[in-house]
């Protein structure tokens, strides 16, 4: 059989696709056009754009136009990690300054500003020069002295062959650059009528030359000749833009119309790679290989990357087929059944152009393909189906199929899991038939094995243990079960490893004994799985390697030449999270080809190329950032001073790079800062960390990186201190102590003086106490003496009052007697006293004169007025005060209200009636602004 990848093609493959990802213009936010492409010492790829010089890391893309010109055409990097670069009539390089960064140092303004330079197109490092070569001259640069060689008519492009640095004039051919001069090339003129844009070396001292639109030809020193190949036809129909050479075994060529081929130093094409087959388009300005034998593309429009250092090639959308569910190889095909039906390719031709087939009346949802005695039959969603000679000759039967297994010690049957349950099939003179529907369990499944007693089926979380019946056509017995054991609970898998049906529940695995009837475990192969995460299916192939599948990546146990195991996981991360769910499809043919269902199509596994899977990665801190300064990492130069960052400068942020391109999606960094975290971080794919408001104090900035392969870096470290503020300076420390010892000094001798005059003033408070008694008591004596005088003045007061109304009284009853006293002296002056004798009428007169005098003698009433006036004098100063409107009579008036004398009283002594009285209370209240509610001689006694 013929085997696609030989060992003369080391790491390139001639079967299926490479990875290839795609760099937009916006991922890298630069120009169309890639001219140029160079790879420095740690790994950071330098572009050469439209819009100026690109670096990429893996993680960033960081942009440095030129000064003068935003062209850059060519980029060169030497040992010493200056980049070299050249753009419109302006060349120079980049050099790290003492924080990392790059900048930008001309050459060019050496060159006479009356020369124009016009683009520089090549940079080579020859010898101990760097010579830029543009289409008029070329400058070479050394010890800081620039020498200029005119071209003899006009330069085209130049090229370095190991230590050869060659030209191309358009009126002498091809020209040798040695020690300054020019030197022809015997028999080269041949190329004045077109362009060379790329020369290798071949074996033998010979060069092979690509031109734009002539073809490859072949130097050998003494002429040239055509490169009559496959390579040579290719480049004849789709013109040649140069290439590269790759291990000195291969040599990549850029074309202007249909991407790139991959050819030996023979000319047979290996690879061709093109638009519909992943690159953005199919103009290729300029090809590299990286520092890990991958291959980097620079386009009309954007830059791709093809991982040929892989032990991986793909078939996918651009061979015509999508998820795969099986493979086979029979007949000199290959076969692959899909979600569309059944495709084919040729096993023993290139599969560099070709789609896959469909095969006739197989289209729809194919489950399996598989070789059964010699005869190749498929489960598909039409029924079981027989494929001879590319087509479809004959349908078994209609029902729809999962897969078909052989009954042991039953050459001559199988039996085919379908939607209905399961079918047996008989072989017979014309082949595999179909017999009979088993009856008695009718649900369908993909899973099931065989062994000599019974079919072991998982379905629905439980196994099911069935017999099947001598004569085929029933399940005599059907027994279930839930658990494996009494610790383990569930089911994970049922398969067959060596000859055995195996049953797995967290990676522990278990045989059935018929004798005890019970489930034991077989601690052998369970110790195969000890050290590996949680499986849920697994398959062994015909060399004897177990595949399996956790948390939807891909593993296998692959068996040695003494029998023992050896795990292999890295390779297969890149298939993470595209294998097809509970369709484990492993087709091993040998060890070089072996085939993985994908759910985007199908895998070519060759599991003898070595791959970077073993590398370690390279994890870089690109910057180190905090307010007010950034320290780059990761170009040319990697170590740093301890740096001492201001305490008001506390807040650091770092990024992170590594590059690693090969399933780059999947790298990842865990990181930790000695003097703050007190453990690695979490692996993740973010490349930022901040930290702010870190304390004073010596930190160290520990990272590394993880590959999609599951491989380590070795840790790279940042030490950084930050000082701390003034107020926490040993300075400030010193002064603090220094501080205290004076405060407590002061303390203390304040504390003396406190105690003596606490003393001092103790004495002079216990004779202020004293004091504060002695005035207390006297002023207590005081109070009580001023109580006593104020007690009898109460007394006095009330007994004031009491004779004021005993005289009031007395007086009122004086002025009732003088009223009958009046009465009677008028009534006498009604008498005659004619008819009295002289006797009588003397002494009737003495009467009436006394009466008379009494009365008019009478001064009671006024001797009243006035006694009450004096009693009352401060309250009708004080009311007259307060009212100065209030008239006499209302000043009597209030008191005798302020008297408690009643209305009847007053009517007497006021000489008006009750009613009188009444009105001039009304009066008086209106007056004092008194409402209906408020007592009158309550309101004048609170005056």
């Amino acid at each position: 059989m013929f085997l696609f990848v030989s060992s003369l093609f080391g790491q390139v493959k001639n079967i299926g696709l490479p990875e290839i990802r795609n760099y937009k213009r916006t991922d890298y936010k630069g120009g169309t056009q890639n001219w140029n492409i160079d790879q420095d010492k740690n790994g950071n790829l330098y572009f050469a754009n439209n819009n100026g010089l690109f670096q990429f890391d893996g993680s960033t893309w960081q942009k440095y136009p030129l000064p003068n010109s935003p062209d850059v055409r060519c980029v060169k990097i030497d040992p010493l990690g200056k980049i070299f670069v050249g753009g419109y009539s302006e060349f120079g390089y980049y050099k790290t300054n003492s924080k990392g960064k790059l900048e930008y140092v001309s050459i060019s303004k050496l060159v006479n500003k009356q020369k124009i330079i016009d683009f520089i197109w090549k940079i080579h490092l020859y010898k101990k020069e760097v010579v830029f070569q543009s289409f008029a001259r070329i400058y070479s640069y050394k010890n800081n002295q620039l020498k200029i060689v005119d071209a003899p008519d006009r330069f085209q492009f130049s090229f370095q062959i190991k230590d050869h640095l060659y030209l191309q004039d358009i009126s002498s051919g091809l020209l040798e650059y040695k020690n300054g001069k020019l030197y022809p090339l015997k028999g080269t003129t041949i190329f004045n009528n077109t362009e060379i844009w790329g020369m290798f070396p071949l074996p033998g001292d010979k060069l092979l030359i690509a031109t734009l639109n002539k073809g490859l030809f072949v130097y050998d020193n003494q002429g040239v000749k055509p490169w009559n190949t496959e390579a040579n036809s290719f480049v004849k129909k789709n013109n040649s833009l140069g290439g590269v050479a790759f291990k000195d075994k291969f040599i990549v060529l850029n074309s202007v119309l249909n991407g790139i081929i991959i050819c030996d130093t023979n000319g047979k094409i290996i690879q061709h790679i093109e638009h519909k087959k992943g690159l953005q388009n199919n103009t290729v300005l300029t090809s590299f290989i990286d520092n890990k034998n991958n291959l980097w593309l620079g386009l009309d429009n954007g830059i791709d990357f093809i991982n040929e250092n892989s032990p991986f090639t793909y078939f996918g959308f651009s061979y015509g087929i999508s998820t795969v569910y099986a493979s086979v190889v029979h007949n000199g095909k290959l076969y692959v059944a899909t979600n569309q039906g059944v495709f084919y390719h040729v096993w023993n031709t290139p599969f560099r152009e070709d789609n896959f087939s469909l095969i006739e009346g197989t289209t729809g949802q194919a489950w399996n393909i598989q070789v059964i005695d010699g005869q190749l039959i498929c489960g598909n969603n039409n029924g079981a189906l027989v494929i001879e000679n590319n087509h479809s000759v004959r349908t078994l039967d209609n029902r729809g199929y999962f897969g078909f297994k052989k009954i042991p010690n039953h050459p001559n049957f199988i039996i085919g899991s379908n939607y209905n349950g399961f079918a047996v099939f008989e072989k017979g003179a014309n082949g595999w038939a179909f017999r009979n529907q088993i009856a008695g369990f009718e649900k369908p499944s993909n899973s099931f094995e065989m062994d000599n007693s019974y079919m072991w089926l998982k379905k629905d979380e439980l196994i099911y243990q069935m017999g099947i019946s001598s004569d085929f056509k029933k399940f005599s017995t059907i027994k279930t079960y839930s658990n494996l054991s009494n610790a383990l609970k569930g089911i994970g898998s049922i398969q067959t490893l060596n000859h055995t049906v195996y049953f797995q529940t967290n990676n522990h695995f278990f045989r059935y004994s018929q004798d005890q009837d019970l489930f034991f475990e077989d601690q052998k192969i369970t110790a195969l799985f000890k050290e590996i995460p949680k499986i849920y299916s697994l398959k062994q192939d015909s060399e004897g390697n177990i595949w399996y599948i956790f948390k939807e990546s891909l593993g296998v146990l692959s068996k040695t030449s003494n029998g023992k195991y050896r795990n292999i996981v890295a390779p297969f991360s890149s298939l993470t999270g595209n294998l097809v769910n509970n369709y484990l499809s492993i087709n091993t043919i040998n060890p070089k080809n072996i085939f993985i269902g994908l759910t985007n199509g199908l895998a070519h596994y060759d599991s003898q190329l070595l791959n970077n899977s073993v590398r370690k990665p390279t994890a870089f801190i690109r910057s180190f950032s905090f307010p007010g300064d950034t320290l780059m990492f990761g170009n040319s130069q990697n170590t740093f001073e301890k740096q001492e960052i201001p305490y008001k400068s506390n807040r650091v942020k770092f990024t992170f790079s590594s590059p690693s391109y090969e399933n780059i999606d999947n790298i990842e960094f865990s990181h930790q800062l000695e003097g703050f975290d007190d453990r690695w971080s979490n692996w993740s794919p973010i490349t930022i960390k901040e930290y702010t408001n870190l304390r004073e104090g010596d930190y160290k900035m520990n990272l590394k990186a993880r590959n999609g392969f599951g491989v380590q870096s070795e840790v790279t470290q940042i030490p950084f201190t930050i000082s701390p503020p003034w107020y926490r300076h040993f300075v400030a420390y010193f002064c603090y102590i220094i501080l205290i010892i004076a405060i407590i000094y002061f303390i203390r001798n304040r504390i003396k003086i406190k105690i003596r005059k606490n003393r001092y003033y103790e004495t002079i408070e216990q004779r202020r106490l004293y004091l504060e008694r002695e005035s207390k008591i006297r002023k207590e004596q005081f109070d009580l003496e001023k109580e006593i005088e104020r007690l009898k003045n109460d007394k006095l007061q009330t007994k004031i009052l009491s004779k004021d109304k005993e005289l009031v009284t007395n007086t009122l009853q004086i002025v009732k007697k003088n009223k009958i006293l009046k009465g009677i002296i008028h009534k006498i002056k009604d008498i005659n006293v004619d008819s009295f004798d002289e006797s009588t009428k003397f002494q009737f007169n003495k009467l009436n004169k006394s009466i008379v005098r009494e009365v008019n003698t009478d001064k009671s009433w006024k001797d009243l007025e006035k006694h009450i006036k004096n009693v009352h004098f401060d309250f009708l100063k004080r009311l007259k005060e307060k009212y100065p409107t209030i008239s006499p009579r209302e000043l009597d008036l209030s008191t005798y209200l302020l008297m408690n004398m009643s209305t009847k009283e007053i009517a007497e002594i006021m000489n008006i009636s009750s009613g009188g009285v009444e009105v001039s209370r009304y009066r008086l209240r209106k007056k004092f602004g008194l409402n209906k509610k408020e007592n009158l001689t309550g309101f004048l006694m609170s005056i």
